[in-house]
């Protein structure tokens, strides 16, 4: 009588029928929900738009804030507190009075004053950039007092959220 069963010392397997390959599983793509820190440029643009920050002004080469300056400030504190997750660049601005290189350097100490003062107020310095722009972008370009006033500014700018 033939024996049954596997040779001996064998298993069997090379008799036996090989196995289907399992089939691999293509791991399908998740879409990427945006969050809030992505940087959507037309969601910014609406909100410098319409920016719930007001501008800071100071006196002829001042760079110190003053108590007007400082209710403004504590009021965009408070918004900055409700947008948490908001970077803000503080542009500082000079009239066209004085060298450019002079209005750049005010412009910067500007800045830097209400950067400090929203510190003060619990503002994480991290969520603040500042930029100086001298006399470069005028917000009102006519040559009177009144024009040089408004153009001696800290202007806010929502750069991130």
């Amino acid at each position: 009588a033939k024996p049954t069963g596997p040779p001996p010392g064998g298993s069997g397997a090379a008799n036996r029928p090989p196995l289907p390959p399992t089939p691999v599983t293509e791991p399908q793509p998740v879409p990427v929900e945006p969050t809030s820190n992505t940087l959507d440029t037309r969601d910014l643009d609406d909100i410098n738009k319409n920016s719930p920050f007001q501008p800071v002004f100071f006196g002829y080469d001042q760079a110190e804030v003053s108590s007007e300056g400082q209710q403004i400030l504590n009021t965009n504190a408070e918004i900055m507190k409700k947008q948490a997750t908001w970077v803000i660049t503080i542009e500082g601005h000079a009239d066209e009075r004085g060298t450019a290189e002079y209005n750049l350097a005010l412009g910067e100490r500007r800045a830097l004053s209400a950067r400090n003062y929203l510190v003060s107020l619990g503002i994480p310095a991290d969520r603040l950039r500042t930029v100086s722009y001298g006399k470069e972008f005028p917000f009102d370009p006519a040559r009177t007092e009144e024009a040089f006033a408004k153009n001696r500014r800290a202007h806010f700018v929502v750069t991130s959220r």
